[in-house]
């Protein structure tokens, strides 16, 4: 990450419901067409951080990972969110084949999980989040706004 037109914060969650507030909280910064890019290792907050983000846009909808189904559409608030998590899948054509375009420019708020495997789908606006152990249930989050 390292687009020099970017704001970058820092945050430090404490609990898996901090994160989910984290979560909450940037939602209200969200509009139609924006995607956000996850990035950190597995158990690192991503999912938390997801439902916070659902709920904060409105969506009573229960949250899970993706990682089976690819994508998640939650739906009922002030904008849908898409929910995409490409860790079972190679860079390349099981990408492309996914249509992800049409999310990143639909009326909504895409949010992926394990963006390197975008290659050049990679969206240049795109919000980039990434999630770090600190020890115990500590995390790190930092957020690259454009």
């Amino acid at each position: 990450m390292g687009q020099a037109d970017m704001s970058t914060r820092f945050f430090e969650t404490q609990s898996a419901e901090e994160t989910r507030r984290l979560g909450a909280l940037l939602s209200a910064e969200l509009g139609s067409g924006d995607v956000l890019l996850l990035s950190g290792e597995l158990g690192s907050g991503k999912t938390c951080f997801c439902t916070g983000l659902a709920g904060g846009l409105g969506s009573s909808m229960e949250v899970s990972s993706p990682t089976f189904t690819l994508i998640n559409e939650y739906r009922g608030g002030r904008l849908p969110m898409f929910h995409v998590d490409l860790y079972r899948l190679k860079a390349g054509p099981q990408v492309l084949d996914l249509g992800l375009e049409e999310y990143f420019e639909g009326p909504g708020v895409s949010v992926v999980e394990w963006p390197e495997r975008l290659g050049q789908l990679k969206p240049p606006q795109a919000w980039e989040i990434a999630f770090r152990h600190g020890g115990g249930d500590l995390r790190l989050v930092e957020v690259r706004k454009p």
